[in-house]
């Protein structure tokens, strides 16, 4: 084990607008933003994207700013927002929560990507450039990843991202009307060397090939380093 008798607590996330090859993410700001954001992830033909967000779906965007602007407030999120980095154009949103900087952890949630982010490069930028702030910038030790135990995508997701399964909270929350089991995946700072270099091998032009489709998986170049 790590000795820690000299650990001192880090800073709350602070991360700025940082640009990468494929989207940029930047600061969240309500209601400015809002318009933006709902209509790619907002209306009846984005209500299956909430399906296991604790809130949403919304019936348009000033309500969307209210119960964000209220969430960011209560519950100390640090909501980013994501844009097509050569368009601007809005792509989603993921939020810092649980924040403990006395510990060294955060986790990332409310992970909303839109139809057009789903499945693509940015996706995965996007939450590589919010990982290594964590990291890399700020010395945590840790980043959490939870889901309802029902949401299989999202569950493949963690994995592929790198995050270890730790377990199932059972009866965890009463989300929606529903019961909500909890699964919990992690990434700790002794990992984050191997995974870092996973997604930057990757994200690399030379792993594309001329169509823009990947040459080898992330878990692939994970296993292989």
């Amino acid at each position: 084990m790590s000795d820690l008798s000299n650990w001192k607590m880090c800073a709350a996330p602070d991360l700025k607008t940082v640009r990468g090859r494929f989207v940029s993410v930047e600061p969240a700001q309500f209601p400015g933003c809002a318009k933006d954001l709902f209509s790619v992830i907002g209306g009846l033909a984005n209500d299956d994207l909430w399906t296991y967000i604790p809130i949403g779906p919304f019936e348009d965007a000033e309500q969307f700013s209210a119960v964000m602007a209220y969430v960011i407030a209560q519950q100390n999120w640090r909501t980013h927002l994501f844009r097509d980095a050569r368009t601007g154009a809005p792509l989603g949103m993921a939020s810092y929560m649980r924040i403990r900087p006395e510990a060294g952890s955060a986790e990332v949630g409310s992970v909303v990507f839109s139809k057009q982010l789903q499945r693509t490069p940015a996706a995965t930028e996007a939450m590589y450039l919010m990982v290594r702030h964590l990291f890399d910038d700020l010395g945590y030790r840790r980043y959490e990843w939870k889901c309802n135990n029902a949401n299989e995508a999202s569950k493949r997701a963690a994995i592929r991202l790198g995050f270890s399964f730790e377990g199932v909270f059972r009866q965890d929350q009463v989300v929606k009307g529903a019961n909500r089991d909890t699964a919990w995946y992690s990434i700790i700072d002794g990992e984050w060397p191997r995974v870092k270099a996973a997604f930057e091998a990757w994200l690399a032009p030379e792993n594309f090939d001329e169509a823009g489709r990947q040459r080898r998986s992330l878990l692939e170049i994970r296993d292989a380093l």
